[in-house]
């Protein structure tokens, strides 16, 4: 399953699901678990029924009614944190587990 139509189209997979959701949402909205069972049995019904290799399955599903989203996520803020040249561990329990562990 992918959201990124350009990149799957560039790696041809074998078989691909295309759902026009952001990135990140590509088996749907959170907190929707009636829609993601309908749009993972669609994508898996699509997926077993591909016959040509390199075949994308566009799914039928939309994020909302207008395209709006799709200038904010392509050109939005970028809201990433920052990257660091050492780990970074969210509580000191993680910290603690992780060095005991190497």
């Amino acid at each position: 399953m992918t959201s990124a139509l350009d990149i799957t189209h560039s790696v041809n997979p074998p078989r691909a699901a295309f759902l026009d959701y952001p990135l990140g949402h590509t088996t749907g909205k959170p907190h929707e678990p009636a829609l993601q069972r309908e749009i993972l049995i669609k994508a898996l019904e699509g997926l077993t029924a591909i016959a040509t290799p390199g075949t994308v399955l566009m799914l039928p599903f939309q994020w909302s009614e207008a395209d709006g989203w799709k200038e904010t996520a392509q050109r939005g803020p970028d809201d990433r944190l920052p990257r660091y040249d050492t780990p970074q561990y969210q509580n000191e329990d993680d910290r603690l587990r992780a060095e005991a562990a190497d």
